[in-house]
């Protein structure tokens, strides 16, 4: 597996949140949970804690919704 760091692993986890986002907001049949839990399980596996969390899911809304909150 490819090993990232600096900016490159900043725009993983971005991708990673993002795309657990857009997943969950599909309707039914449209919506891939086992990509979604995969998807999760990278993220959580690349995020170091609570705070840096709360940072991507808060992009993951503003570039998915349009909100922070």
């Amino acid at each position: 597996m490819a090993e990232f760091t600096g900016r490159d692993l900043h725009l993983v986890k971005k991708a990673l949140a993002i795309a657990v986002l857009a997943i969950e907001r599909q309707p039914g049949p449209f919506q891939s949970a086992s990509d979604q839990s995969d998807m999760k399980t990278l993220l959580d596996d690349t995020i170091e804690n609570d705070t840096e969390l709360a940072f991507y899911t808060r992009v993951a809304r503003i570039a998915v919704i349009g909100e922070p909150d």
